[in-house]
């Protein structure tokens, strides 16, 4: 009888556990805005080629601005499709203001497991919109200090994601 019992409150909690969804890093990926035109948690890169356009677009100068659109200064690259991707989840997921990046970069820090491969996308583009924020700041100011700190987590969760 009792393990009867037991049985059945490890079943609930099996169950109570798979149904509860875990919490997301990007919100903003699994609540797309009205009128947007891609599906629930999009991510840029899904090949090889997708992840050497990415460098490509990044050495080209690509500017990540916080509620201005994305930036890409080759227009070739800008035409492809997978720059379109791209934009989307530079103007549409990724946190902009430095709370959100602060809060983002402590749920980071208290991970205990490697990141999907779209969050540590994510937290790459986070990372390269920080740095940019960052450069931009006026020297010395606080603003700056604090972008400068939220950048240096970003890269710590990295490297720890790296670590697993």
């Amino acid at each position: 009888m009792a393990s009867d019992v037991l049985v059945a409150v490890l079943l609930l909690c099996t169950l109570a556990s798979t149904q509860r969804p875990r919490s997301a890093l990007y919100t903003a990926a699994l609540q797309p805005k009205q009128g947007a035109p891609w599906l629930l948690n999009p991510s840029f890169q899904q090949s090889a080629q997708d992840v050497e356009l990415l460098f490509e677009i990044l050495l080209s100068g690509m500017e990540i601005r916080g509620q201005e659109p994305l930036v890409i200064p080759d227009p070739e690259l800008a035409s492809l499709r997978g720059a379109r991707a791209l934009e989307l989840i530079c103007d549409d997921v990724l946190p902009k203001s430095l709370p959100d990046v602060l809060r983002l970069s402590a749920r980071l820090d208290g991970r205990r497991r490697p990141l999907s491969a779209p969050d540590f996308e994510r937290t790459v583009l986070t990372l390269v919109y920080a740095a940019q924020t960052a450069a931009a700041a006026s020297d010395g100011t606080e603003r700056r200090r604090a972008w400068a700190r939220s950048l240096v987590r970003l890269f710590e969760a990295i490297r720890k994601d790296l670590d697993f």
